[in-house]
C-alpha cells in the first residue's frame, strides 16, 4: 500500500468493483461468535461474490505453473467449502482462516503437488507451510509462455459467451505473471479490465480501445508490483523495522500535521497488512488495508485537512482518492529543525532509554520537515543519525560531538544529489536510446548471472526512470524514489536469492545505502574470457538468430551478450563493435548463410589486441 505516496505519482481513479471486501472478518468462514444481521449479509456476499476471484489469484499467485483447468476445479472446491460453512458455521474446518483453508485445498487436489513439485509445501503445518508457498514464488517468470493474446473479435465474442470464466482466465494470468502483487492491486486490475471489455465490446474499433484502455492498467500493475516487490523484499532481507521506518517517511511526508502518537497507532494496523500481504494472505490483506483507509478517515480532523471530501467517498474510491491526494502543507509553527535531537543534552540518555521509539521519532520530525527529499534519503539521514550517536554517546563530552549532525545530514544529501545530477545530465547528453545501452551495459557487468530479459528490463526501467523525472522540479526525489525501485527489482524478494557476492553485499547489507553500494560497484571479471573466435561465433549467431525480431531488440541482447563475454570491455569498444556488427546485419540479412557475413577482423578492428 501507499506506493504512490513514495513515488510522487498519481495513477488512475478505476471504477467501483462489486466486491465487500471491506466487513469481511479473517476467516472465510462464519465465525462463532453472534453478529448482527447487516454484517452477517456482508459476509455472505462478500464471500459469494469474491471467493473465484480471490481463489484464482491465491492458487496463481502459490503455484505458477498450475493449469487454468486446475484453477478453475479449485475455484469449485472453495466455493462448495464456503457453502458448507455458510450452512453450519460449527464444522471444524469452518475455523480456518481464508489463507488455511486455500493451502489445504490447493493441497488436496489430488497428484498436482507432486506433479507441480511443491509437495514440501504441503507436508509442512501454519507458518512454516506460509513460508513454503511464499518462497515457492518465482519472480522471473520466463518460464511460463507469453501472455495470451486474442482478436479483438475473440476477446468480445469470449467475454459475451461466459464473462465470469473469461474474467477468470485474465486473472489467472495476471496474477501468475505478478506473483507478489497484493490481491487488492489485482482486484482493481481486473475492475479496469471489465469496463475496458464492457466498453470496448459495443465499438466498432475494438483494437484501438483495448489499446487505449490498456496501457493506464499496464502502467498502473507494473508501478505498483515494482513497489510492493520493494518493500516486501526489505520486509523479508532486513525485518519489520525497516519497513516501519518506511512507512514512518512515506506517511510523515505526506501527513505533516499527523501527531506521533497518531501514526505510532496507525503504522501498527501498516506493519501489520504488509506482514499478510507480502506471504500472500489474499483475504487478510484486503481486509487490513481496509482498516487503514477506516483509521485514516476517523482522525481526519488530526491528519489531514485534504482528505475530507476523500473520506466521504464509498470505498475502494476514498483509498484512491487519499492516494491522489497532494502532500498536506507543512504546518506554520513547524520549526525548520528539531533541536531535540542535536541541541539537548540528554539525546544519549533518550536514546538508551527506547531506541526504537527514539530513531522513530527523529526519522517522524526530519520527514515531515523535509518533503522534498526522497524515502531512501530520509533512511539514509536516519542510518547517519544512528552511526553518529553510536560514535558519540561514547565521547567524554557527546553534545559537543552531536551537536554537528546537521551538517553530516547536508553532506549525506548532497552526494545524493549529485548521483542524480550526473545521471540526469548522462540522460540529456545521450538521449533514451544510448542512455538505455549504457545501462544494459552497466547491470550486465555488476550481474552477469542474470538472463538477458531480466537485464533488459532493469535497464529499460532505469532508463524510464531518468526520462520521467530528469524534467520534474522534484527531480532528485523522483529519480532516487525510482531508482531504489529498480534495485529492489533486482535485489528480489527472497533472502535467499544470490547473483554474486558483490551484487548480493549491496542487496543485503544496508538498505537505505544500497543505491550508493551498487553506484561503485565494478565489472565482475569471474566470466573467463573466450578468444576471439569464439567471441564472433557467439555473437553472429545471437544476431543472425531470430530474424522476426526488430533491430533495437537484437541490440539489446547483443550488448548483454557482449558484455557477459567480455566484461572489462569500454562503452566505446561496445559502440564499435555494435556497429560493425549492425551494418553487417543490414548488409548481409537476405544472404542464405549471413553467419558468413561476420569475420574475427571486426573484432580486431574495434579492440586492442593487448585486450584479447
Amino acid at each position: 500500500m501507499w506506493p504512490l505516496f513514495y513515488l510522487n505519482m498519481k495513477y488512475l481513479n478505476g471504477p467501483g468493483f462489486i466486491f465487500f471486501l471491506f466487513s469481511l472478518t479473517e476467516p472465510l468462514a462464519l465465525p462463532t461468535k453472534s453478529q448482527d444481521v447487516e454484517h452477517l449479509n456482508g459476509t455472505q456476499k462478500f464471500t459469494a461474490e469474491n471467493i473465484p476471484y480471490l481463489t484464482v489469484i491465491a492458487f496463481a499467485q502459490y503455484v505458477q505453473e498450475a493449469s487454468f483447468e486446475e484453477v478453475e476445479t479449485l475455484v469449485k472446491v472453495m466455493i462448495d467449502y464456503k457453502e458448507r460453512c455458510l450452512a453450519d458455521s460449527t464444522l471444524p474446518e469452518c475455523s480456518k482462516t481464508a489463507n488455511e483453508a486455500i493451502q489445504d485445498a490447493i493441497c488436496t487436489l489430488e497428484g498436482l503437488p507432486q506433479k507441480l513439485n511443491f509437495s514440501h509445501c504441503c507436508n509442512k503445518a501454519a507458518i512454516p507451510r506460509r513460508l513454503c508457498f511464499f518462497h515457492n514464488k518465482k519472480a522471473n517468470v520466463g518460464f511460463l509462455p507469453r501472455f495470451p493474446t486474442l482478436d479483438p473479435e475473440e476477446k468480445c465474442q469470449a467475454y459475451k459467451n461466459n464473462s465470469g470464466s473469461f474474467l477468470n482466465l485474465y486473472m489467472y494470468e495476471v496474477a501468475r505473471r505478478n506473483p507478489f502483487v497484493f490481491a487488492p492491486v489485482l482486484l482493481r486490475v481486473a475492475a479496469w479490465f471489465e469496463e475496458a471489455a464492457t466498453t470496448c465490446c459495443e465499438q466498432l474499433q475494438k483494437a484501438t480501445c483495448f489499446q487505449a484502455k490498456a496501457a493506464p492498467i499496464t502502467q498502473y500493475l507494473k508501478a505498483l508490483s515494482s513497489y510492493q516487490k520493494t518493500v516486501c523484499g526489505a520486509l523479508m532481507k532486513f525485518g519489520p523495522s525497516i519497513v516501519n521506518s518506511i512507512n514512518i517517511a512515506v506517511f510523515s511526508k505526506k501527513f505533516p500535521k499527523i501527531g506521533f502518537k497518531d501514526l505510532t497507532s496507525l503504522l501498527e494496523d501498516v506493519s501489520s497488512m504488509y506482514e499478510g500481504c507480502c506471504e500472500g494472505d489474499v483475504v487478510y490483506c484486503t481486509q487490513s488495508q481496509s482498516q487503514v483507509i477506516s483509521q485514516i478517515c476517523s482522525k481526519q480532523d488530526t491528519i489531514s485537512s485534504k482528505i475530507k471530501d476523500c473520506c466521504g467517498k464509498k470505498t475502494p474510491e476514498r483509498e484512491d482518492c487519499i492516494i491522489n491526494t497532494n502532500k498536506d502543507d507543512r504546518p506554520e509553527d513547524l520549526s525548520p529543525r528539531e533541536p531535540k535531537f542535536t541541541d539537548s543534552e540528554n539525546v544519549c540518555q533518550e536514546r538508551d532509554s527506547n531506541p526504537d521509539k527514539f530513531f522513530a521519532e527523529f526519522t517522524y520530525e526530519y520527514s515531515r520537515r523535509h518533503a522534498e527529499l526522497s524515502t531512501p534519503e530520509l533512511l539514509r539521514i536516519t542510518k547517519v543519525y544512528k552511526d553518529l550517536l553510536e560514535d558519540c554517546c561514547k565521547r567524554e563530552s557527546p553534545a559537543d560531538c552531536y551537536r554537528h549532525a546537521e551538517d553530516k545530514f547536508n553532506e549525506t544529501t548532497e552526494k545524493s544529489l549529485a548521483m542524480v545530477q550526473h545521471e540526469c545530465q548522462r540522460f540529456q547528453e545521450m538521449g533514451k536510446d544510448a542512455l538505455l545501452l549504457h545501462y544494459i551495459a552497466k547491470f550486465t557487468k555488476a550481474a552477469p548471472q542474470l538472463s538477458a530479459e531480466e537485464l533488459i528490463s532493469l535497464s529499460k526501467e532505469m532508463t524510464t526512470a531518468l526520462a520521467t523525472c530528469c524534467t520534474l522540479t522534484e527531480e532528485f526525489a523522483c529519480v532516487d524514489n525510482l531508482a531504489d525501485l529498480v534495485l529492489g527489482e533486482l535485489c528480489g524478494i527472497n533472502e535467499n536469492r544470490t547473483i554474486n557476492p558483490a551484487v548480493d553485499h549491496c542487496c543485503k547489507t544496508d538498505f537505505a545505502f544500497r543505491r550508493h553500494c551498487f553506484e561503485n560497484l565494478k565489472a565482475d571479471m569471474t566470466y573467463v574470457l573466450p578468444s576471439v573466435s569464439a567471441l564472433v561465433s557467439a555473437l553472429r549467431a545471437d544476431w543472425c538468430q531470430a530474424h522476426q525480431e526488430d533491430l533495437q531488440r537484437k541490440k539489446h541482447r547483443f550488448m548483454v551478450n557482449l558484455v557477459k563475454q567480455m566484461p572489462g570491455s569500454t562503452a566505446e569498444e561496445h559502440l564499435c563493435l555494435l556497429t560493425k556488427f549492425t551494418a553487417a546485419g543490414e548488409k548481409c540479412g537476405e544472404v542464405r548463410e549471413p553467419e558468413a557475413c561476420f569475420h574475427p577482423e571486426v573484432v580486431i578492428y574495434c579492440f586492442p589486441p593487448e585486450s584479447l
